[in-house]
């Protein structure tokens, strides 16, 4: 999950002190052969993400009459009252994917460890997984600025890009059929995986708008049903937030593909339409500011051929998939800005749809504009 500003917002009111004794005391309880058990200051990362809760510690015991621990991160359900971006965050399915997908795949996920569904230890439900070192193309500032990303040589930027559209392909050649991947299903109505995932968007739209209309997203959802795509494809296991960003890379090789909070079963078109779409918002956002951006990178074509080369499976038209990327994320951004006036960083303006960054693309999708500039 992203965020556009050019300045880190405030994402949570949890005392981190508190937190770190809490978990100290959780870790004593879940290691019952440990002892010694010593929790370091947790900090979060600043680089990226808004939605989850993320704790960065090092841990450590004696067990068996060795010295062990490790570097960890723990994923918390944010606190209802800090205006989350979403209305529900799942942390067993988040748990549950990150293990399917270390099982079922070569896509590199760092090891999930233990997850704590009783909100008592720390205020919430929450997972630990292992902390993976490596560097994030960042939302703040965006990588399209001035970053290790946008520096780089054309050629490498092209081994990162070809990278990730390998992990989608790899995700993607799982059979869900063959797994127990009907956690990822939504139980809404609809007699397809996409027809379900819209409807999903619809409910998440109609509880972040509160008592707001958002004419752009409304006329976007109608977009959708005049542009239904005719053969909508098998459903694989979707990651949901497929953008680099939500990837750790050594080098410009991915390390750890993080923050499943998004995956479901659907299209394969939905991972390969954010993809592009999200790079697209953050291309944009350098470009208004004067910066040439990276129009060459992540273009659709060339991640569709990429897709196919890979897999044998040519991508449908990405177009749908690519309006249907930007409405999603028009709606995250709503959310987003309520939660900056929540924390008194930013008021409603009398336009609402100012609010959404990348409105102007948008709705030169909606008119049948390429928004992206040449190569």
């Amino acid at each position: 999950m992203s965020e556009p500003a050019s300045e880190e917002m405030k994402r949570s009111t949890r005392d981190r002190g508190a937190l770190r004794g809490r978990l100290r005391d959780w870790l004593v309880g879940t290691l019952p052969g440990a002892s010694g058990v010593e929790v370091s200051e947790i900090s979060s990362p600043s680089a990226t993400g808004m939605s989850s809760e993320t704790l960065l510690f090092d841990a450590r015991w004696q067990e068996a009459g060795q010295r062990r621990g490790g570097s960890f991160v723990a994923r918390l359900q944010p606190d209802p009252a800090d205006t989350p971006v979403f209305p529900v965050y799942d942390m067993e399915v988040q748990f549950r994917t990150l293990r399917l997908v270390a099982e079922r795949s070569k896509v590199p996920v760092p090891a999930a460890r233990w997850l704590e569904l009783d909100p008592e230890a720390l205020g919430a439900a929450f997972f630990v997984m292992d902390r993976v070192e490596g560097r994030v193309p960042p939302d703040v500032m965006p990588y399209t600025f001035d970053s290790w990303l946008s520096q780089a040589a054309r050629a490498e930027q092209r081994h990162l890009q070809d990278a990730t559209v390998a992990v989608l392909a790899e995700l993607h050649a799982i059979d869900p059929a063959a797994v127990d991947a009907a956690f990822l299903e939504f139980d809404l109505p609809g007699d397809s995986p996409l027809r379900r995932h819209v409807e999903n968007q619809r409910r998440y739209y109609e509880w972040a708008r509160a008592d707001r209309r958002h004419p752009v997203i409304e006329r976007a959802f109608a977009w959708l049903e005049q542009h239904w795509p005719d053969e909508e494809g098998a459903a694989v296991v979707s990651w949901g937030d497929s953008r680099i960003g939500n990837i750790l890379f050594d080098g410009f090789a991915p390390a750890a593909v993080l923050d499943w909070e998004m995956a479901a079963l659907g299209p394969r078109e939905l991972d390969l339409g954010w993809l592009c779409f999200m790079h697209l918002f953050f291309d944009d956002i350098a470009r208004q500011t004067g910066l040439p951006g990276m129009p060459h990178f992540l273009r659709p074509e060339d991640v569709a051929a990429t897709y196919a080369e890979r897999t044998g499976r040519a991508p449908g038209d990405l177009r749908f998939y690519d309006v249907y990327a930007g409405l999603r994320h028009a709606i995250i951004m709503t959310r987003v800005s309520a939660r900056r006036i929540h924390f008194g960083e930013a008021e409603w303006p009398e336009d609402v749809d100012e609010v959404i960054p990348h409105r102007a693309v948008l709705e030169r999708m909606l008119e049948g504009e390429d928004p992206r500039p040449a190569a």
